[in-house]
């Protein structure tokens, strides 16, 4: 990681902040509030952390205005502290030793693929024939670029992504290690008890700034194409399923899984491990807490659950039992209610 070292003036000039305090103050690095030493740049962005404001060692603290009160020394004025956070962090972000440019001699690139001088190809990467790798770009160590594929300006591959044929990568994005774009949808047309594979014929579109977290797999569509839009966030061990379409910027955290033929929103947020069965609408705009679960469309934004609580064992397995005696309940109630006996119409005069 960077050692740079800047001034807290420095720091809010970067972010459109303003300083109190000592604005000549020297920062090396960032940090939590519990954990930040002399030396180091804080954060308020979550009031459950407010109780730390007054303790920490931090040499000063992104807060708001209304935050400042609370703060012991130097601080930092933003109207978002954690966008101010998240824009600093680059500032000391890992430097890779590759230089930028380089292609290694180990990396096998096609005669027929187009890669500019700009781009990096670590070691052991291949670029396969007809691919194009655009300015700025970086193809971590074993990564592999399929035949015709295309992989934007400034797209960071990490080492070990499998990129399948015929997928386009946007500008910016970061993919990372053991993601796989463009494998095979899940398609077999049943016959006589065996099943008998559909070709993928389509390809995969990934747009601008899309970040694509560990070991996530995206299938190629079945005709058309698998679309991730721009600005769309997936975490690690998600499941893209052929022909879906997520939009702009949608969040999904760890374990989503969304099946074939779904189309998803704009600016929705699913929580961890959520899914999405398939041939189905979800509006822009929705969030699905954790371990949701979506078996019809979703047509109006809002947060949508499905998941239980947590809750003590014993009390757990007390729910369970009543819940698997909810379809005989109900029977029992309608049976009740068909032998109540109505009011008379002489009676209501």
């Amino acid at each position: 990681m960077s050692q740079a070292t800047y001034t807290l003036a420095q720091l809010a000039d970067q972010v459109g902040g303003r300083v109190h305090g000592d604005g000549n103050i020297a920062i090396r690095g960032l940090n939590t509030l519990q954990d930040a030493i002399d030396g180091e740049l804080s954060f308020l962005a979550n009031p459950a952390y407010q109780k730390y404001l007054n303790s920490t060692q931090a040499s000063a603290v992104i807060v708001t205005e209304d935050q400042l009160d609370g703060v012991p020394g130097a601080a930092l004025i933003h109207t978002n502290p954690y966008l101010a956070y998240a824009q600093l962090s680059h500032l000391w972000e890992w430097q890779f030793e590759a230089q930028q440019g380089s292609k290694h001699a180990t990396a096998h690139i096609a005669a027929s693929a187009q890669v500019a001088a700009s781009a990096t190809i670590e070691a052991g990467a291949v670029v396969q024939a007809g691919a194009v790798i655009e300015d700025d770009a970086w193809v971590g160590a074993n990564t592999v670029v399929g035949e015709h594929s295309h992989v934007g300006k400034a797209t960071h591959l990490h080492a070990q992504v499998a990129i399948y044929h015929g997928v386009t990568v946007g500008k910016r994005c970061i993919v990372h290690s053991g993601a796989v774009i463009g494998s095979d949808g899940f398609g077999f047309a049943p016959n006589q008890g065996a099943w008998h594979k559909i070709a993928q014929i389509g390809g995969v579109v990934i747009g601008d700034d899309v970040e694509i977290g560990a070991n996530t797999a995206i299938d190629r569509g079945a005709l058309d194409n698998t679309v991730i839009e721009q600005g769309v966030k997936l975490d690690n061990h998600i499941q893209i399923a052929h022909n879906v379409r997520i939009g702009a910027h949608t969040a999904m955290a760890a374990g989503c899984k969304i099946a074939g033929s779904t189309t998803i929103g704009k600016h929705c947020i699913f929580g961890g491990a959520s899914g999405v069965a398939g041939h189905l609408t979800v509006a822009d705009h929705v969030h699905l807490t954790a371990m949701t679960m979506v078996i019809k469309s979703l047509n109006e934004p809002g947060v949508y659950s499905s998941g239980t609580g947590v809750q003590p064992n014993a009390k757990w397995r007390k729910s369970i039992a009543r819940l698997r005696q909810l379809d005989q309940l109900a029977g029992r109630v309608k049976k009740l209610e068909q032998t109540v006996k109505q009011p008379r119409e002489d009676q209501n005069d």
